[in-house]
């Protein structure tokens, strides 16, 4: 018998407009030839309750929280994996039976891209630009995958030490807050230098980082995760300085893989992924 029902998946966000997961998605589900789609649903922030219900009465596979859901959520969900329950923040629900499972894949999916490109963070020293969520997610995901010591530098005292004191208790990596002053010098002993902030985001192409560029060196990774431009200012003058970088295309990719499997429980086709992705920036 044939069957009219797919599957639904999502995001729930506010604003959604352009958020890019479900062009990525959708190639990966007609590459998979699975009958499934993912819906992008702009919800207020007074009605998410209502629209996470809505994910069990439509028994949706899954959803996506993007701002100004990620932490709002947590009290609607049935269970957290290890790493969301450190982070405090949730990207990514995955529905079973009725109960709702919340995971963040969005610092997975930054350690897998960087694996990918041959690094390792087994005993690194890793800085992070920035304390917001995407902060958040790759400094835990970072520490739980062996990094050593973790910078961590930014503007809010309140928001850079209380990540800090969080790597601190609930990892076994170490972990420093460092106030973020003008023409900021990134630490001689670091080996992976990551830009967690929005600085340099389309259509704010010109704008970089204020740090001091001369103090990045060539025996550091530096990454962004910023996937829109993918080349960003941060990166090309990092790589005049002679240092390996890594793009934020990478992470949304990943991540987006991960989601497609936790929902489908079938491999992603990355490449397929990447290149809807790559299209959808020419």
């Amino acid at each position: 018998m044939k069957n009219y029902r797919a599957e639904l998946t999502g995001v729930f966000g506010d604003p959604v407009d352009d958020n890019p997961t479900g062009v990525v998605e959708e190639a990966a589900f007609a590459a998979k030839n699975l009958n499934y789609r993912y819906l992008t649903i702009k919800v207020l922030p007074e009605d998410l309750g209502k629209a996470m219900d809505s994910v069990k009465i439509f028994d949706m596979k899954g959803i996506n929280l993007t701002m100004p859901h990620k932490i709002k959520v947590l009290p609607y969900l049935d269970e957290l994996s290890p790493a969301a329950e450190i982070i405090g923040a949730v990207n990514t629900v995955i529905q079973k039976e009725g109960k709702l499972f919340g995971e963040n894949t969005d610092g997975k999916g930054f350690v897998t891209a960087l694996k990918n490109s041959g690094e390792t963070l087994d005993k690194k020293n890793v800085t992070i630009l920035g304390a917001g969520g995407a902060a958040r997610a790759i400094a835990v995901e970072c520490a739980l995958n062996g990094a050593a010591y973790i910078n961590i530098i930014n503007r809010s005292i309140e928001k850079g030490e209380e990540l800090a004191s969080l790597i601190q208790m609930k990892t076994d990596s170490s972990a420093k807050y460092l106030n973020w002053k003008n023409n900021m010098a990134i630490p001689s002993d670091t080996d992976i230098l990551i830009n967690a902030t929005s600085i340099g985001f389309s259509p704010n192409v010109t704008d970089k980082p204020d740090i001091d560029y001369t103090s990045i060196t060539p025996e550091m990774c530096v990454c962004d995760v910023i996937f829109n431009p993918a080349e960003t200012i941060f990166l090309k003058t990092a790589a005049e300085n002679g240092a390996k970088t890594i793009t934020g295309l990478g992470m949304l990719v990943q991540q987006a893989a991960l989601n497609f499997t936790l929902w489908t429980g079938v491999e992603a086709p990355v490449d397929v992924m990447e290149d809807a992705l790559k299209k959808e920036f020419e």
